[in-house]
């Protein structure tokens, strides 16, 4: 009988899939880079690696090939180290749980969600108002709007950036399980562009933050938003941008032609967030330069797998705003995660949005007091 190379192959190059989303290279960089795109998708979503090697192997069942204990066998190999994905992501809740010390965490997750409509992000009671000008410059000064379609008023707001490393990126492409669960939720959530590397610099990108959250002081009442009610949020380079614009409010050198708009924010969120220097220049381009006692409130999550923007750094802009910061600072380190988590309706996602969800309702009770 000949051997079943179709199945072998397809078995050997999800256990090499496997095994790199669970000891993934930090160095070299290409290395890191690589082991990002190649895990990316398996690391937070297992269960599709699981429906390819059951798929996989009924039909190498029905074609009369798992006759060899050998090739029978060969599909635990796989299958093991999924289960250990699967359950690495799993342990984000109990991470996040314990990041919010006595503020509780719902331990719910929409596990139909998870396993059938991972990529289907849209949901039916939300509108999303797209291509919204906040700015001078074209495509990159554009902004979407998601909210409610029964069309709240006075809604707190999320605003949330993409990432790219300042280099790419666009709007309605990261955090889109965040959004949605909030706009599904009653908030108005705001996804902007922002102009990029290397037309752009670093006073281009942080004056566009600003230019968005003065577009949500004048115009969001009219699409139902609070604007004294703004959570900055962002993913990767988005984080950095989201945390130097909380951290230098109302700096007139951030807001050519309209200094005198309110561009404090009430909260931040950082997910799989850079917080060093701006492509290793000045030093006052990294948000550890400008953390100050009136800081915002923030929120950090961070895979401690990520190959791209170490834990340790996020780790190090934690511990430095409990340092200086009046205001609570959480930090979430999340088992087994990668750089990208928030891109897909995954177990770890869903668990770090719950802890946002509890962290926003804190931060906008009445009864807060920092």
């Amino acid at each position: 009988m000949n051997a079943p190379y179709g199945y072998l192959t397809t078995v050997s190059l999800l256990a090499v899939w496997t095994m790199v989303s669970l000891v993934a290279p930090r160095r070299p960089r290409p290395a890191a880079m690589l082991a990002f795109y190649l895990t990316v998708v398996l690391g937070e979503l297992p269960f599709m690696g699981f429906a390819w090697l059951l798929a996989s192997t009924v039909l190498a069942l029905v074609q009369g090939d798992l006759t060899s204990p050998f090739v029978a066998g060969a599909a635990a190999v796989p299958a093991a180290g999924l289960c250990l994905v699967a359950w690495r992501g799993r342990r984000a809740l109990p991470a996040v749980q314990q990041a919010m010390g006595a503020v509780p965490v719902s331990r719910r997750l929409p596990y139909a969600r998870i396993l059938l409509s991972p990529f289907l992000r849209r949901r039916h009671a939300v509108e999303r108002i797209p291509g919204l000008a906040y700015g001078p410059a074209g495509r990159r000064n554009l902004l979407d709007v998601y909210r409610h379609r029964s069309r709240p008023t006075g809604a707190p707001v999320l605003i949330h950036f993409h990432g790219g490393a300042y280099r790419g990126g666009r709007k309605n492409s990261q955090s889109l399980p965040l959004l949605y669960r909030l706009a599904d939720q009653g908030w108005v959530c705001v996804s902007a562009n922002y102009r990029l590397r290397p037309d752009a610099t670093f006073h281009d990108h942080l004056v566009d933050a600003k230019r968005v959250i003065a577009w949500v002081r004048e115009h969001g009442p009219a699409y139902g938003a609070d604007p004294d009610r703004i959570i900055l949020a962002g993913s990767s380079a988005g984080a950095h941008l989201s945390a130097l614009a909380a951290l230098t409010p109302d700096d007139p050198a951030f807001q050519p032609g309209f200094e005198g708009v309110d561009t404090s924010v009430t909260a931040v969120i950082g997910l799989g967030g850079y917080y060093g220097r701006y492509h290793d220049t000045d030093p006052r381009t990294s948000p550890l330069a400008h953390v100050r006692p009136d800081a915002p409130p923030f929120l950090l999550a961070h895979g401690d797998h990520d190959t791209l923007v170490p834990a340790e750094d996020a780790r190090e802009f934690a511990d430095r705003l409990r340092e200086v910061s009046d205001q609570p600072v959480v930090y979430a380190e999340l088992p087994g995660g990668q750089h990208g988590f928030d891109l897909f309706d995954s177990l770890r996602f869903h668990a770090v949005i719950n802890a946002i969800e509890a962290f926003t309702a804190r931060i906008l009770s009445p009864a807060f007091r920092p």
